[in-house]
Order: structure tokens, then C-alpha cells, then sequence
């Protein structure tokens, strides 16, 4: 079994699955997703019946809502950028940044 490359997801090929399948269902039902794969694809997967929190990429991927990106070694965007209105130029901006006096038009 390895674990997956975008959540904590675990894989896991058919085979292995069929080996202990009453082990791999008990950890669905406490909230843990498993994926099955076939020849090393993703088929199907086990979680339980009511998604646990916000949904993850696992379960958006498996509502067919999102697609998995094909990079993961991309650095995530980041989070601490101020909000800005939609009208503003970059001129304004800048002289925002700087603490230039506000121009009259």
C-alpha cells in the first residue's frame, strides 16, 4: 500500500484489497478513504456513506467536479494577498504601495 501523491488517501491494487477486504471496509466506515487501483490506476474507491468535513480532492475528483492536477511539484498560491477592488489601475496600486498622496483627476 502507498500512499497517494495529492491527499491522504491511501492506494491500494485490487488484489491486496480482496486479501482483506473486511480490514479496508472497517476503515472506510471510521472516515478513512482508500483508493483501489488497477494496474496501478485509480478504478474505484472505498469511503464512508456521509463525507466527513469540507470535501476534499478525492471527493470532488470522484463527483467528476475537479480534475487532479498533473504537476504536484507546483508551490500552492498564495494565501495572505490583500483583497483589492476590481477597478483599481496598476498606477493607483503602486502609488498605494509607496504612500504617495492620492492624485485629483
Amino acid at each position: 500500500m502507498c500512499t497517494a501523491m495529492y491527499t491522504s488517501a491511501q492506494y491500494l491494487g485490487v488484489r491486496d484489497l480482496r486479501a482483506d477486504l473486511a480490514t479496508h471496509v472497517r476503515r472506510a466506515q471510521v472516515g478513512e478513504r482508500v483508493i483501489i487501483t488497477i494496474d496501478g490506476h485509480p478504478a474505484a474507491q472505498l469511503a464512508p456513506i456521509t463525507p466527513m468535513g469540507e470535501p476534499t480532492i478525492d471527493d470532488l475528483a470522484a463527483a467528476g467536479l475537479v480534475r487532479r492536477p498533473l504537476r504536484i511539484d507546483r508551490p500552492n498560491a498564495p494565501t495572505d494577498l490583500p483583497l483589492l477592488p476590481i477597478d483599481v489601475t496598476p498606477d493607483r496600486v503602486l502609488a498605494d504601495l509607496r504612500g504617495d498622496p492620492p492624485r485629483r483627476r
